[in-house]
């Protein structure tokens, strides 16, 4: 039986809200199996349960992150909407929780529950193993966390840090020195932390040597103290090179490993250092291992659809 529900909106909520065109009007209606009217007084809901109930649950909570001052877009929304239905997520919470503000304004947030778990992973442990698949923030909400820290006077530099597998044969035939041949490889760490500074910011954080930006190969011999640093790429180190990392930890630091066990790029016959350390590890107090997957994807839906698709695969082959 079809029931109607009324949504009181204020001045200007209606376009945040609904979107361009009415564009998450007509996903909410696709999605939760109901019908909507703008109205003068605002939304209404129309349909049975528990579809309409679901649909103006999820309204209200969208609508308390809009009043906070965000304006998800509509791959954001639709996310969300894809994590409510399936975990009954409270996105709320996480709008509650933000990282830093960008130079450009832009908030930084988890915006799944796995996401918002490894966030709360990183504030509370000193070395922590952010694990899944491409376009789960681990990286980008990695470095956040770094420079919030460095912000907050927390810790005295940022180093970030991969393992540059081709080293040798392809790069040998790139022009410049050394660092020169393994920037294609730093690049994604460049490009976050230009979002989180700004242009002027970075470079002067550069020259000054407080943040750090080298391959893996550079670590070696040193001890860091007072620093918050990240592995990126970890699952194509070897065991070698993650016991050397792991052991350059000095006081006052943090430490933060991300990977994809499901894209080693190291030859077939070498292990990963990063499948291997997880179960050398576990149980240890101060080490959390977070793991996310496709719900935790932000990128584009189809880079979650071509991450399933993969796993199906692997999973026939086997």
């Amino acid at each position: 039986m079809n029931e109607t529900q009324n949504i009181t909106l204020n001045n200007g909520e209606a376009l945040k809200l609904l979107g361009m065109q009415d564009k998450n009007l007509d996903l909410f209606a696709k999605m939760f199996g109901v019908n909507l009217f703008l109205k003068d007084d605002g939304l209404q809901v129309v349909g049975s349960s528990p579809g309409r109930e679901l649909a103006e649950d999820f309204i209200k909570q969208l609508l308390e992150i809009i009043r906070a001052g965000y304006s998800p877009d509509y791959e954001e929304i639709k996310h969300m909407v894809q994590n409510y239905k399936t975990q009954k997520t409270d996105h709320r919470v996480f709008y509650k929780d933000d990282i830093l503000i960008t130079p450009r304004g832009k908030k930084v947030i988890a915006k799944t529950a796995g996401q918002y778990r490894y966030i709360q992973a990183i504030k509370n442990n000193d070395l922590v193993f952010g694990i899944g698949p491409a376009g789960t923030g681990k990286t980008y909400l990695a470095v956040a966390m770094a420079v919030q820290a460095l912000k907050e006077k927390q810790i005295a530099k940022v180093i970030l840090t991969r393992p540059a597998i081709e080293a040798g044969e392809r790069l040998g035939f790139l022009p410049g020195d050394l660092q020169d041949k393994v920037d294609p490889y730093l690049r994604p760490l460049y490009d976050a932390l230009l979002e989180f500074l700004g242009i002027d910011i970075y470079q002067k954080y550069m020259e000054k040597g407080i943040i750090e930006v080298a391959p893996l190969a550079y670590m070696r011999g040193r001890t860091l103290n007072d620093a918050f640093i990240i592995l990126d790429e970890a699952q194509n180190t070897t065991p070698e090179q993650m016991k050397m990392f792991l052991t350059r930890f000095g006081f006052g630091s943090k430490a933060i490993v991300t990977g994809d066990i499901t894209q080693i790029d190291l030859p077939r016959e070498t292990v990963s250092g990063l499948r291997q350390v997880i179960g050398i590890l576990s149980g240890i107090d101060g080490i959390e291992v977070v793991r996310l997957d496709e719900t935790d994807i932000v990128r584009h839906k189809l880079v979650a659809d071509i991450v399933q698709a993969y796993a199906r695969y692997a999973h026939n082959r086997k």
